[in-house]
């Protein structure tokens, strides 16, 4: 009698995972939920039962991983079909069922290291795992899946999975080579054709889908990618097909492809942050927009959003204590190192700072802010003496803006390329000293700039003309922050690497399975994004200054990105924030000691890096293994030179062949999807729901003295800000979106956790290193609690009483102003 090899599958069925527009906005509630009113939309006669998993419907074929037949290939046993239902599991999640099998399996059949699974009922499932129990000369064999499973004639090739033990190429089971390469390529696919729901082809193309010019000629876009003038990160490919009008450009109608894995359904976050998009999308925007709102005229018709009996949004952080310290210089400063774009302030290396935009097309673009202005302001210092001592900071809102003003200007925008320049003072804080705003030549470009500068006032209508110059330079911050520090930085510059990944590195991969977690539901993320955020007339494009000039301006800035200066230790060298130092914590000196979010971040970065290091060096034991690792120098080649193609000719690009370059390498893309993403994304409600201090647009130009605006700013200051910023449809729109972005879902996966648990490899030394990893984010957040403790760091809370949380790296669900998550989940 042949032996048996018990096993036990789980998987969830499709209809236990149903998900519809209305359920969204009552998980979310606040102003969605109010202008929503969607039935749901459950069929009942679709509904699946777990009986209809038994008689034949699905059934799995395991594969050796050390005996092989003739050909090489690890032998294929025979077709075994689901049997009873287990109920005694207590492990099983919600929504799961797991079920008996029974394998006949020989011992000449050997060790088990993959198997087949056919479906053929109707409609697909989630495939969570198989365990196979007491596995001769083995124990129990685990193999985690996670994976959709369609009906079997929707696939041209078999569905495989493998077990979690984990190889580089060199080790791996030569009975599983041949499995593995068929896998590899099955997911690469052939490049042709429009994908189907059910496919996991990955492959790339171009940003040629932002734009709809069969709609309305305004609505076109230009390609991003594959030029040298616009050059961009690629995206996955649909394989829609091209507008009429331009064949060059997708069309938007139809299905938005992702690899069917890339959008997971079988946990709440995966569809929901996407749904409420779409909802808000297809409902939100056209009720507000139908509406033709009375404007704001006092900062208390903004406050009333908030409090009151007909509020509908939460009480932004930024005002929960003092409704209105955000007006005070200090919070301004404090924001651009603790605030939700902490990342873009540099020091003032020489004065007047270097302008890098074109003087051939653009003119002269120096500063005319004068040495004299500056040194008012200064406590006695002079600017050599400053300079000389690291205390002059910019924010440079200068260069990548310019050269689009007068596009920008003529949509009915009131734009100005900005510069501010700060002072640290003796107790750590920053002081701004001066900002120029900067508009094009009305005579033309190579006139250069007009330009005024503004410096610090207290009363009267000049200290009402200094709050404005304020807002114009976040209304530059919050753009440059959207489109470059939230979406260029993170989601778009990481979607090539999970292709390239997918592509290259087998799921046995110790590097595939590194990454994995931080990849979780980018791309469904990245292709809503496309389809309501970024896309022309979208929400970013309505509710921002740039208007349609939104990503062609992020392609140019694209140009600069630097992958191997994207971990905090090099960024903030880069800037001139920080110095080596090798007697200082992590080998750092920063020059602005209480900058929260570089001390909290080297913290996590060290972490992180400490965790690389000591995973790589376990399965890579030389810089030898690196180089001859086939799989890894693949999918290092594919990113630079297709998923960063325009920028392949860069020599900065990491050479991959030592371990020291794929630690870093990895470091860096792991801070980039966690840590980076969730200090840019989770502070934009605290910060921003409260518009008057993070303002998007500027639609008036600064009033000048004998004119009505300038008799309105001195009479009323309060109107004629809120004449000049963001109107209040454009306001509601772009709150609602910011408390969805900034919102934990329950099932969040946080830095140091990992969805499988202890099963992601058979390898015990990486499990515990990984736990120490878990452990060591514990221990740092308890260090982060007491640094928010000590009120002699003024920056880490400020006059508006907030504390610098957003990089605890844990947190509970909802709007809570802290947490990582493992993965760019929003």
């Amino acid at each position: 009698m042949t032996p048996l090899l018990k096993g036990t599958v789980v998987l969830v069925q499709k209809n236990s995972l149903h998900f519809n527009a209305h359920s969204a906005a009552q998980k979310f509630g606040g102003f969605i939920e109010s202008v929503i009113d969607a039935p749901d939309d459950i069929d009942d006669s679709i509904l699946d039962t777990v009986d209809s998993f038994l008689s034949n419907s699905v059934a799995l074929r395991l594969i050796s991983a050390s005996n092989s037949n003739e050909n090489g290939q690890g032998k294929v046993g025979k077709q075994t079909f689901l049997e009873g239902v287990l109920t005694s599991i207590p492990t099983l999640e919600d929504k799961q069922t797991a079920f008996n099998i029974l394998f006949e399996w020989d011992h000449n059949m050997g060790i088990p290291g993959a198997f087949y699974i056919e479906n053929f009922k109707q409609d697909e499932f989630f495939l969570v795992s198989l365990t196979l129990e007491d596995v001769p000369k083995h124990g129990n064999l685990n193999f985690v899946c996670n994976s959709w499973v369609y009906n079997v004639e929707k696939y041209k090739t078999d569905r495989i999975f493998f077990t979690n033990k984990t190889y580089i190429p060199n080790e791996t089971p030569f009975p599983l080579v041949y499995y593995i390469h068929e896998e590899l390529k099955t997911l690469r696919g052939d490049g042709t054709g429009e994908r189907q729901v059910w496919e996991r082809i990955y492959d790339y193309d171009v940003y040629n889908d932002l734009g709809e010019p069969d709609k309305d000629d305004t609505l076109a876009r230009p390609t991003l990618g594959g030029s040298s003038t616009l050059p961009y990160p690629r995206r996955g490919r649909t394989g829609r097909k091209p507008t009429e009008k331009d064949p060059k450009s997708e069309s938007r109608s139809g299905y938005f492809y992702i690899p069917r894995d890339e959008l997971l359904g079988h946990v709440e976050s995966s569809d929901f942050l996407v749904d409420v998009f779409k909802l808000v999308s297809q409902n939100v925007i056209p009720q507000i927009r139908s509406v033709d709102q009375p404007e704001f005229n006092t900062f208390e018709d903004v406050l009333s959003l908030f409090y009151g009996e007909s509020s509908n949004f939460s009480v932004p952080k930024v005002i929960q204590v003092d409704h209105s310290a955000w007006m005070t210089d200090e919070e301004f400063a404090r924001e651009m190192i603790a605030g939700v774009n902490p990342n873009v302030i540099e020091k003032l290396s020489e004065f007047p700072p270097e302008s890098k935009v074109d003087r051939q097309l653009y003119g002269d673009n120096t500063t005319t802010i004068t040495k004299e202005q500056l040194e008012a302001n200064m406590d006695g210092v002079n600017v050599e003496q400053a300079i000389q001592n690291n205390r002059l900071y910019i924010l440079d809102h200068y260069d990548s803006l310019f050269p689009f003003l007068r596009k920008i200007n003529a949509t009915g925008a009131k734009a100005y390329a900005t510069r501010t320049i700060l002072f640290l003072q003796d107790d750590g804080t920053l002081k701004p000293l001066a900002i120029e705003l900067s508009i094009p030549h009305p005579k033309g470009d190579i006139f250069g700039p007009v330009s005024k500068v503004y410096l610090p006032a207290t009363e009267g209508v000049e200290a009402s003309i200094w709050l404005l110059a304020k807002a114009y330079v976040v209304v530059n911050d919050s753009c440059y922050h959207q489109l470059i520090s939230h979406w260029l930085h993170t989601h778009a510059v990481v979607e090539p690497f999970i292709i390239a990944t997918k592509r290259h590195l087998s799921v046995v991969h110790p590097i595939h399975k590194l990454l994995l977690p931080h990849y979780r539901n980018i791309m469904n993320i990245n292709a809503g994004a496309r389809n309501t955020l970024i896309s022309a007339a979208g929400i970013i494009e309505s509710t921002y200054l740039l208007g349609k000039y939104t990503m062609e301006m992020s392609a140019v800035v694209y140009k600069d990105w630097v992958f191997t200066q994207a971990g905090l230790p090099t960024d903030l060298i880069k800037r001139g924030v920080a110095v080596e130092d090798p007697s200082s914590p992590y080998g750092l000196r920063l020059l602005i000691e209480d900058y929260p979010y570089a001390v909290d971040g080297l913290e996590i970065w060290a972490a992180i890096k400490s965790w690389v290091e000591e995973y790589v060096n376990f399965y890579y034991k030389s810089d030898a293994t690196i180089v001859h690792d086939s799989q890894l120098q693949a999918f290092w080649k594919e990113v630079v030179e297709v998923g960063h193609g325009d920028l392949k000719n860069a020599t900065w690009w990491f050479k991959m062949q030592t371990r020291a370059e794929l630690i870093e390498a990895c470091s860096i893309l792991i801070w980039i999807a966690s840590t980076l993403h969730a200090s840019v994304n989770f502070g934009q409600y605290p910060y921003g729901g409260y518009i008057v201090n993070r303002p998007t647009k500027s639609r008036r130009f600064m009033p000048e003295e004998g004119s009505p605006e300038y008799e309105e700013l001195a009479k009323d200051y309060e109107k004629a800000y809120l004449s000049t910023i963001t109107p209040k449809n454009e306001t509601l729109l772009n709150m609602t979106v910011m408390e969805v972005l900034s919102t934990h879902v329950s099932d969040e996966q946080y830095l140091g956790h990992r969805i499988e648990g202890d099963l992601w490899t058979s390898d015990s030394q990486p499990i515990e290193a990984y736990k120490r990893f878990g452990s060591k984010l514990a221990e740092i957040e308890k260090k982060l609690i007491e640094r928010n403790n000590d009120e002699t760091l003024r920056n880490r809370y400020g006059p508006v009483k907030m504390p610098y949380t957003i990089l605890y790296p844990s947190s509970e669900a909802g709007l809570t102003f802290r947490g990582i998550p493992n993965s760019i989940s929003i």
